[in-house]
């Protein structure tokens, strides 16, 4: 269900999150943030995103996490489904363009539940959270 994936309790790894304010990877786990989520930014070449420590995998998280969110080319995504499921993490939330027909069947077989096609801000938070969550 989409609303498993949007329960304020879970804890968030946003995998591609980038230090560059004007694309998505930052948007995305910004506006988790605002919205009061937990959550861990992922980018192997980050130390550090807005003063907050960014981990260079899901491996290497001090946590284990809820949900995994994507904003990476699919290629990336397909090594991300692939530790998710070595790390027994079963919640995919796949941006727009971090998919593809490949990543989705493997997910699939790995029994990892997933969403595709579909932005975490703008079609899972409500629109006067997106509103406080896209001002960064």
């Amino acid at each position: 269900m989409l609303s498993d994936f949007l329960k304020k309790s879970n804890i968030i790894a946003v995998v591609g999150v980038s230090r560059n304010k004007e694309k998505y990877g930052y948007r995305v786990y910004k506006a988790l943030k605002n919205a009061g989520y937990r959550v861990y930014p992922i980018n192997p070449n980050a130390d550090y995103i807005d003063n907050d420590k960014c981990f260079p995998s899901l491996s290497s998280l001090p946590v284990k996490v809820d949900v995994v969110v994507t904003v990476v080319p699919p290629k990336v995504t397909q090594k991300v489904v692939e530790e998710m499921a070595r790390l027994g993490l079963k919640k995919l939330w796949m941006q727009p363009g971090s998919e593809s027909d490949e990543v989705i069947a493997r997910a699939k077989a790995l029994g990892i539940e997933f969403v595709a096609k579909m932005c975490f801000v703008v079609d899972g938070l409500n629109e006067d959270l997106n509103e406080l969550a896209f001002k960064v």
